[in-house]
């Protein structure tokens, strides 16, 4: 099944550029973690905040709490698309490598999506 790429971008033919099921999820999963709350008008809880950590001390506590609002976060907005098996969140130096594991519930396909998200100074 194709859906519509994201984001929004034309192909090498100018057309809309499309995505498969898998790298569909894989966008949406980024779109959800990238988004900040009040960004979105009609949504003004959509999103994870993440890229608010570039102002947060970078340190093992923070990954903690960043894996709790990432798994939090995924389930409320896209658990009717995926069963979030994993999320691990790993702190090196001045960023947080984000690691989610999902399956997609229509197909039960496993997948792997990763970030890297930028933190404050040590």
């Amino acid at each position: 099944m194709s859906q519509i790429g994201f984001p929004l971008r034309f192909d090498s033919r100018g057309r809309t550029a499309q995505a498969d099921d898998d790298q569909h999820l894989r966008d949406l999963i980024q779109h959800v973690l990238l988004t900040m709350p009040g960004e979105r008008v009609m949504r003004p809880t959509f999103g994870s905040g993440v890229l608010q950590l570039v102002f947060a001390g970078n340190s093992q506590e923070l990954a903690a709490t960043t894996q709790f609002v990432v798994q939090g976060t995924l389930q409320q907005w896209l658990g009717d698309l995926i069963t979030v098996e994993s999320v691990e969140v790993e702190a090196q130096e001045a960023t947080l490598l984000i690691q989610v594991r999902y399956v997609n519930r229509r197909t039960q396909a496993r997948g792997t999506v990763q970030f890297t998200a930028p933190g404050g100074a040590p």
